[in-house]
């Protein structure tokens, strides 16, 4: 499909998606479209400049961006009586530190201008260790920004040769340190196992190299390779074997247990904190079924049970803001079913567990049959997943909703 040609969509919410909204948890994503360059596994909307040619420019995202916030707090207000306030902010991309500490700073100043922000709201964003630099962090402290999330992926040389990721091993840990130098409290290293060559020794190189960067949160995901991306394409032809299943669950347990010994803790299948105050707190909205905004080219939002997603090409989003209409490509009312279903599946990957007042009498039977399998356990009247069923969560779900 031609993006720039793509049609956009009436943004058409019915009234109940707006019953609750100002007391559920409420954050702002904002998406930054823009890379350097595109690792091979990769399948976000992004670009990389010659990919935008001339349409579009990070000046002209950036105005689009404060046309969107506003038209969405003049939409609550309309709908509500009220703007509710973000609790929580959250940059991602792409690459959003290619911005600058003073155009992220331009960007929270956006979502301020137009939603507010709460007193101590969670800011974050992410950032590619090789465009940060102390004063980077340093204008993002004094921006309003209080979490930081770098893309480490592995501290093996030809582990990151295989992702195509631009940074050098080490300079993510120094990353991370001169964000903690800043003043950061808060901040997250991402780290990408199971990728094609890893050895256990690399596993173990890159998480003491996360341990030694003293950060209060960890996320870590096994490599999936998605259609289209270069990656796919290598494995198609033959260059790289397909992750093993069998490989990555060691590693995941590798990784959980090292983690869990340095005090880092699961809070979610993928996620590892110090403690509740390191949680990120923008994701938990998303897993506790919060609503958010999602502002930026192919940004998805959900309001009371709806959600709707923009057009994906930066060009086509600011010239359709620029127009006086919402950019959004389309847009789907969740019913009831959809919502118990996602909240299955949500809240089943939390160590606060799925609570069993939530499940049908059907599902009550099922979940009891999975404990008696050793994939999940009984606490404070919620289902929690054990170590083993952390590794078939998808499989528990299937198994509970079936």
């Amino acid at each position: 499909m031609n993006l720039l040609a793509a049609p956009a969509v009436a943004l058409e919410l019915p009234d109940e998606a707006f019953d609750g909204v100002g007391r559920r948890p409420f954050g702002i994503y904002v998406h930054v479209p823009f890379c350097a360059t595109r690792c091979g596994y990769c399948d976000f909307n992004t670009y990389t400049a010659g990919e935008l040619g001339t349409s579009a420019s990070p000046e002209s995202w950036l105005e689009g961006l404060r046309r969107e916030l506003d038209a969405a707090a003049s939409l609550m207000t309309e709908r509500t009586g009220m703007v509710p306030t973000a609790d929580t902010v959250f940059v991602g991309g792409g690459t959003p530190s290619l911005l600058g500490g003073d155009g992220l700073s331009d960007v929270l100043a956006a979502v301020r201008g137009s939603f507010g922000l709460t007193s101590g709201g969670e800011v974050t964003t992410e950032s590619n260790p090789e465009s940060t630099s102390p004063e980077f962090f340093d204008r993002l402290r004094a921006g309003g920004f209080t979490r930081v999330s770098l893309g480490m992926q592995s501290a093996a040389p030809h582990v990151l040769a295989v992702l195509d990721r631009t940074h050098t091993p080490g300079r993510a840990v120094e990353a991370a340190k001169e964000a903690r130098r800043a003043g950061f409290d808060h901040v997250n290293l991402d780290l990408i196992y199971g990728t094609p060559g890893e050895r256990d020794a690399d596993l173990d190189s890159s998480l003491a190299s996360v341990l030694d960067a003293g950060v209060d949160h960890v996320s870590a995901y096994a490599l999936i390779v998605e259609d289209g991306t270069a990656m796919a394409r290598k494995v198609r032809r033959g260059e790289l074997p397909m992750p093993d299943d069998d490989v990555l669950a060691s590693r995941y347990e590798r990784i959980d247990s090292v983690l869990s010994g340095a005090g880092l803790h699961w809070y979610e299948v993928s996620n590892w904190a110090t403690g509740a105050d390191a949680e990120c707190k923008h994701n938990v909205g998303y897993w506790d079924g919060g609503d958010w905004w999602g502002a930026g080219p192919g940004a998805h939002s959900h309001i009371g049970g709806t959600r709707f997603w923009n057009v994906k090409h930066p060009a086509r989003y600011s010239e359709q803001l620029a127009s006086g209409v919402f950019p959004v490509a389309g847009s789907e009312l969740l019913t009831a079913e959809d919502r118990h279903l996602e909240e299955l599946m949500l809240k089943i990957r939390l160590r606060t567990g799925l609570p069993a007042d939530v499940l049908a009498p059907d599902e009550l039977l099922a979940a009891d049959q999975v404990v008696a399998d050793g994939l999940m356990a009984v606490e404070g009247g919620s289902y929690v997943l054990t170590e083993r069923g952390r590794l078939l969560a998808d499989a528990v779900v299937r198994t509970i909703a079936a």
